[in-house]
């Protein structure tokens, strides 16, 4: 071989050794980021044209994906969008995946673990992979009444079944329909986000369990009572109630609602301030107790947890180390508490259930595209809250609430109710939120539940929990202890 034919020979050996490391480079070192760039429409279409699971409420798809002819085989497609949007988020070509839509995306997809040999049978079969079915624990009608109940005034229900810690109904005010941003086509998909984003009443924030917490306001006192029990106070214990409370330390002072004296002689049981919702009272028990002890009680029903149900919850806040005037404002659900509704219908749930706190859950059943169950959510203790005993007696507290104290709008006629009424003040110049929690029968508890108002809704700066609250908790009350006579809660 001559010298030029040598050298032809070693340059194009060379070009091909380095298009060889080209190659491997790009399919193997290379081929994440290749497949995860924005850029790659193939990656995009495989990553959204595949079939996803359904989501299941009752029985029936309330989330699925519908075969369409383009590019993306499938379209998401949500009946009752707006109805549980809280839960299901959505499932964008544009902006990803929110709530269960994310927690459960590996499920839903096909590509979790648990649907191995799912996906081994579909690849032998010469199928499609499936996803997974995501059955919830919501209840429709449920989410149908709170959400009515609640109309078009801003704020949340959440209702748990204290027995098991099933979410049975998860509301949030005002909502959004998920089909709004899960199009195919970007540009009608972008206007929507950004007309939904600007929105002064923010419907995409789940007002249930994350965004700004709330103060609780006189909810909180349910907290304060389950702490005084606990140090030995019993329903029938005098406390001071004065007509007003100096605060150590400021020049001012606490009053009661309407500036209302709650006794002749500036003094009644603890039963009787919580059933009229005493604010002098509670603040100055705050102070008597001390606020260790009653922060104490409070983190024993989740206070400053962080939790998931799978979706993430925003922790309730508590104030550090408050000095005595604070306390006594924190005695009343003010000053630096904040309370998502969620954390306020643990408080009624772990009541309801003997003292005994469930945690929160609102995957109940994952079943294989052949309908066979890959996973059952089994009901789990969160926390022992308070004794059987001291649960019992402030059960029949809240009873007294609902029988003939702030909470008359949420009777129910051959049922007995324990609630408890809130009205917060935000700190603004704004009307405060009304609160309501409760649970049904109180004998024998089947639902729990809080029902927050912003800002009084439709009633503005005249809003009780009591007059507020109370009413849309009676409805799912109602309609919870209709679904457990039929046998379908």
């Amino acid at each position: 071989m001559n010298e030029p034919v040598r050298r032809l020979s070693i340059v194009v050996l060379t070009l091909v050794l380095m298009l060889m490391m080209s190659a491997s480079f790009i399919q193997v070192i290379n081929a994440s980021d290749l497949n995860q760039d924005p850029r790659n429409v193939r990656t995009l279409y495989r990553q959204y044209g595949n079939f996803r699971g359904p989501f299941v409420v009752d029985g029936e798809s309330i989330v699925w994906s519908a075969p369409v002819d383009d590019p993306y085989n499938y379209q998401r497609t949500y009946a009752d969008g707006a109805l549980y949007a809280p839960a299901t988020g959505f499932y964008s070509i544009v902006y990803g995946r929110t709530a269960l839509e994310q927690t459960e995306n590996e499920l839903l997809n096909g590509t979790a673990d648990s649907l191995f040999w799912t996906r081994l049978g579909n690849l032998f079969a010469g199928e499609q992979q499936q996803g997974a079915s995501i059955e919830l624990t919501l209840k429709a009608s449920m989410q149908r009444v709170a959400t009515e109940q609640l109309g078009d005034q801003r704020g949340a229900v959440v209702a748990l079944d204290p027995r098991t810690g099933q979410i049975l109904a998860m509301v949030t005010s005002p909502s959004y329909d998920p089909a709004l941003l899960a199009g195919h086509d970007t540009a009608e998909v972008n206007a929507n986000y950004q007309e939904l984003l600007n929105r002064e009443d923010g419907p995409l924030i789940n007002r249930a369990i994350a965004g700004d917490t709330y103060p609780p306001g006189s909810t909180f006192k349910l907290i304060d009572a389950a702490a005084a029990l606990e140090a030995g106070y019993d329903a029938d214990t005098e406390l001071y109630a004065p007509q007003e409370l100096d605060l150590p330390g400021t020049s001012r002072t606490i009053g009661n609602y309407g500036g209302a004296a709650c006794s002749s002689n500036d003094s009644m049981t603890l039963a009787d301030a919580l059933r009229i919702s005493c604010n002098t009272a509670f603040a100055d028990l705050g102070m008597d107790l001390q606020w260790s002890v009653v922060q104490r009680k409070a983190e024993d029903f989740g206070w400053t947890d962080g939790i998931t149900v799978p979706l993430t919850v925003t922790k309730s806040r508590l104030p550090e180390n408050p000095n005595e005037a604070q306390t006594a404002m924190s005695a009343l659900g003010q000053y630096d508490v904040r309370a998502t509704p969620l954390q306020m219908a643990m408080v009624a749930a772990g009541i309801a259930n003997d003292g005994v706190l469930m945690k929160p859950y609102l995957v109940d059943t994952v079943r294989a595209s052949d309908l066979t169950v890959v996973d059952v959510t089994s009901p789990e203790i969160y926390k022992e809250a308070m004794t059987r005993s001291d649960a019992n007696t402030l059960t029949e507290m809240m009873v007294g609430v609902v029988d003939n104290g702030t909470g008359t709008a949420a009777r129910i006629n051959g049922v007995e109710v324990a609630g408890k009424t809130g009205t917060a003040e935000t700190g603004q110049d704004t009307s405060p939120h009304a609160w309501f929690v409760s649970f049904a029968p109180a004998d024998d508890p089947v639902v729990a539940l809080a029902v927050i108002v912003e800002n009084g809704g439709s009633v503005g700066d005249e809003a009780t929990g009591g007059a507020v609250a109370a009413p849309i908790a009676k409805a799912v009350m109602e309609e919870a202890i209709r679904l457990e006579r039929e046998g379908d809660l």
